[in-house]
């Protein structure tokens, strides 16, 4: 297919960086399911800094993983922001991670990964009623994560523009 320049390429800017901490010894696992093994991680606070926006995680969220067959870990979060003025923001994302074998054991003992040893991309969607912050609730973003320490994961957050 040739490139076309009339088309607009997609454009993305930084919204924040989301570094959460789970608490890994309260997770409940579930266990093998027809669509895979099932666990939930808690998430118990964190941080999200960014130029427009930035806050504490509220203790409360949940991770709802599933591990694939083929090793590709599903990510289904669901969090509540709170900025640092006050507004509340419902956050949830969804999507994979996959690496190879040594990282996802590195992964498994919550050890430090790159961003580029792992394919860890999700894509955040957002809700408030808070009219300060009412552009997050048209917005579509994605984001890339690591983990950093045995705490959690960090994501590096875009806007697409």
């Amino acid at each position: 297919m040739q490139h076309n320049p009339d088309i607009a390429m997609l454009a993305w800017e930084p919204l924040f960086v989301l570094d959460l901490a789970v608490d890994y010894e309260r997770a409940l696992h579930v266990g093998a399911t027809a669509a895979g093994r099932r666990s939930l991680f808690p998430v118990t606070g964190g941080t999200f800094v960014g130029p427009r926006l930035r806050g504490v995680v509220e203790p409360g969220g949940m991770d709802w993983v599933r591990w694939r067959e083929d090793g590709v870990m599903l990510i289904d979060v669901r969090l509540v922001l709170r900025t640092d003025d006050g507004a509340l923001i419902a956050m949830t994302y969804e999507g994979m991670t996959h690496a190879e074998a040594e990282v996802l054991e590195r992964f498994r003992r919550r050890e430090h990964y790159e961003f580029g040893e792992a394919y860890s991309r999700v894509t955040p969607r957002f809700e408030t009623g808070d009219a300060r912050y009412a552009w997050l609730n048209r917005l579509l973003a994605v984001a890339n994560g690591m983990r950093t320490t045995g705490d959690g994961p960090v994501y590096h957050v875009f806007a697409i523009t």
